[in-house]
């Protein structure tokens, strides 16, 4: 495969990939409305603190696992060593059975200590999951690491759709002899057993991924075997050394992911302390960090998702190219991927900034004010967010596992010595986490991009991937908002809430094209950058019948 072609096609699977994520994303924010109705914001506040600590865990025991499995496999193929690659899943399999069991039973028996009382039986529901996700993670890395995105994407989407209908059902069997509820102690029972149902959505939804992702698996058995009797290598890895390998690869890895994930948990938990010993009664402080982990933080990893796609697309075509020492492949890899990434997440956070208010009305109809004012601060944070989380996996491909765990560590550190005054001798509270956030996804963006520069002799150009695209997505704000006013004054005798709704749509499909315009005026993408893309072909086509090229 040439060079050109090989780059178009780990664009065309990240692509894959981000669609699935993103379309995963909108389903979560279709079913969120609903049950935030159902459960509340203390419901959500609940779920919301047993999820942290379930994705700590969860990170530890088995979510770097596609990532590692699928970089030790591309390096292997990329030599024709098929019998080695299957001889990784197998040991991967193992791995993930038995850490996964570790995982449960750390998190069922250990739940009464590690989250407040009424978040225990959520994280008690959540535990099995932890056990299924782990022999999930080793298919998904597995079939990322063949270079194709197609099964992940799939199981992502159906796991979403599962857990959409299974959370807003079990919520409202598990709440629907509550009603009108007066009292704090009732409203926090019923709180808890909201964030139950919830959970059981999440534990369904991983469950129904991993079926599909074994049945995908039997039937790519044959081509897997016409592959092993093709190997012609000599030297078959031992599972010992393959468990080595696994275990040095993931450690990183887990450290990297788990330091970088850990920041809500942290977070959280500062949240609740000093405000507690502040005098806030535990009611509101649920209610106010529901909202921030509800309508705030859903809505901005609805684009990091996308770059979290891409990062994972990525890496085992670096992996790859770092193996073979191919270092102009390597280099057009890194900016290929940068530029998309900040041509995509750029203008999402502008957007979601303009639009804020709107949106969360959008979504959550009976909300307060306070959503939109956080993701009006908080929005920058995506374009951060989205940059270190594809540069945490470059340097992962290019086999530095270390420094994602070196700059996590440095970036939690400065948030968390952040948020304390802020907290402590302001009135800031929610926003004081959004504050924290922005400043840990960039401090990881700094670091990690010194990093690539060093190792990978990759220096970053600056004009086009961040300039342009932050001029057009200025531009395009300012024209959504204007729209988006003057659209809300003929809609809003539809209703409120269709009146909103309608005038949003119109908005953000002005937003679009404004954007599409800047960004080809600006010389940000070239015709033939275009060209590499994925669907480049339609949108060339595209910008020649509106005149732009």
């Amino acid at each position: 495969m040439s060079r050109k072609k090989k780059k178009n096609s780990v664009l065309v699977q990240g692509a894959i990939l981000a669609a699935a994520s993103i379309l995963c994303r909108v389903i979560g924010l279709l079913y969120r409305s609903p049950l935030r109705e159902i459960i509340g914001d203390e419901g959500n506040g609940y779920y919301s603190v047993a999820y942290n600590i379930y994705t700590i865990i969860l990170l530890i025991a088995s979510f770097s696992i596609p990532l590692a499995v699928s970089k030790a496999i591309s390096a292997r193929l990329a030599k024709g060593e098929y019998r080695n690659a299957q001889r990784i899943f197998y040991g991967a399999l193992i791995y993930a059975v038995v850490v996964g069991l570790a995982g449960f039973a750390v998190c069922f028996l250990g739940a009464p200590y590690l989250v407040t009382p009424g978040a225990v039986p959520a994280l008690r529901v959540l535990a099995p999951t932890i056990f299924f996700s782990g022999i999930l993670g080793v298919l998904r890395g597995y079939f990322q690491g063949h270079s194709t995105m197609v099964p992940t994407s799939i199981s992502q989407i159906i796991e979403q759709i599962l857990n959409a209908v299974v959370s807003v059902l079990a919520a409202f069997l598990m709440v629907r002899t509550f009603t009108n509820v007066s009292t704090e102690a009732l409203k926090l029972e019923r709180a808890s057993l909201g964030a139950q149902g919830s959970a059981l959505g999440t534990g369904a939804g991983v469950l129904i991924g991993l079926l599909f992702c074994v049945v995908i698996y039997v039937m790519y058995r044959p081509r897997m075997k016409r592959q092993l009797r093709r190997d012609k290598t000599e030297f078959i890895e031992s599972y010992s050394s393959i468990f080595k390998i696994l275990i040095f690869t993931i450690t990183p890895v887990i450290f990297s992911t788990a330091i970088y994930n850990c920041s809500p948990s942290i977070n959280q938990s500062i949240f609740y302390w000093i405000l507690g010993n502040k005098g806030m009664s535990e009611l509101d402080i649920t209610v106010m960090y529901g909202i921030f982990a509800t309508q705030f933080n859903v809505l901005v990893n609805v684009p990091i998702s996308m770059a979290s796609a891409l990062s994972s697309a990525i890496v085992p075509d670096i992996s790859g190219n770092y193996a073979l020492g191919n270092q102009e492949a390597l280099k057009e890899s890194i900016e290929s991927a940068t530029k998309l990434n900040m041509m995509v997440m750029i203008p999402c956070a502008v957007g979601l900034a303009v639009l804020s208010d709107p949106i969360i009305h959008l979504l959550f109809p009976t909300a307060t004010g306070l959503g939109g004012d956080l993701l009006r601060v908080g929005a920058i944070t995506v374009a951060f967010s989205g940059l270190s989380t594809l540069s945490n996996g470059i340097l992962q491909g290019l086999g530095k596992m270390r420094l994602p765990v070196k700059h996590a560590f440095i970036a939690v550190v400065l948030q968390a010595v952040a948020l304390f005054p802020m907290l402590f001798f302001t009135q800031l509270n929610a926003y004081a986490l959004v504050i924290s956030l922005i400043i840990f996804s960039l401090t990881m963006c700094v670091l990690n991009a010194k990093a690539i520069q060093k190792y990978a002799g990759y220096k970053q150009e600056y004009k086009k991937t961040f300039v342009k695209p932050f001029v057009a997505s200025a531009f395009m704000g300012i024209i959504a908002w204007a729209v988006y006013r003057l659209a809300f004054l003929v809609t809003q005798y539809a209703g409120g809430y269709f009146g909103n709704a309608i005038a949003v749509c119109i908005a953000m499909t002005a937003a679009v094209v404004v954007y599409l315009v800047g960004i080809v005026k600006t010389n940000a993408v070239s015709e033939e950058e275009m060209r590499s893309m994925p669907k480049g072909h339609l949108l060339i086509k595209l910008c020649k019948r509106m005149r732009l090229l």
